[in-house]
């Protein structure tokens, strides 16, 4: 009996890791055109793809929206971690040193830094790694802020959870504002972004400053 072979319809291309290439190129078009402007028929054609063949991976826009979103959030929190070990290590603010990998993360990762606190991806709810990567970056500043208040460089009277949010709101502000060509003229490096954030934490810090 004569053993039939199954042949690819002309045009098919079988993608050796199509997952990856997804979302690499959803970052690609999310850093040239936007957020918005991520369409999954147009991801397919750039890979040689079908759309069958993507929705193995992703059920629609928003979930590779929100893998994009859970890949910056991982990286963002191994960003965080490393600088607060290296401020340990050199005895240096590990707030500051914070602040610091913040600017440097988001411009370096501005397609992942965009999608992650853009909404586009929909109800957090859909996507439970991404609620863990995302509350597990927030947990490495506020346990550094209860780190720091336990050992009375700041005081123990401001609630911790509190000052995260402040914290992290001045940050992301500088970030996202300084992104966007909203804080005067930039000299072409990320230092000017960086200064900011480091006055920034300098100020909010030296009023939080345990005066026991």
């Amino acid at each position: 009996m004569a053993v039939k072979i199954q042949r690819k319809p002309k045009g098919a291309y079988h993608h050796p890791d199509l997952e990856h290439a997804l979302v690499d190129a959803a970052i690609r078009t999310i850093h040239e055109q936007g957020v918005n402007a991520l369409n999954l028929r147009a991801i397919g054609s750039q890979l040689g793809v079908s759309r069958t063949a993507i929705y193995r991976h992703f059920d629609d826009k928003s979930a590779l929206l929100a893998r994009v979103a859970l890949e910056g959030f991982r990286i963002f929190r191994l960003a965080l971690r490393s600088a607060v070990d290296e401020a340990r290590k050199r005895g240096a603010d590990p707030l500051e040193e914070m602040g610091s990998a913040y600017i440097e993360f988001a411009l370096a990762n501005q397609s992942h830094y965009k999608t992650m606190f853009s909404g586009a991806f929909g109800s957090w709810d859909r996507y439970p790694d991404l609620i863990t990567e995302a509350d597990g970056a927030f947990d490495v500043l506020l346990s550094t802020i209860r780190e720091e208040q336990g050992t009375s460089r700041i005081a123990a009277s401001h609630d911790p959870m509190r000052l995260a949010h402040i914290i992290w709101a001045g940050v992301h502000g500088i970030a996202t504002l300084g992104m966007a060509g909203h804080l005067g003229p930039h000299d072409g490096t990320d230092g000017q972004l960086e200064e900011l954030s480091r006055l920034h934490s300098r100020i909010l810090l030296s009023g939080l400053r345990s005066r026991s």
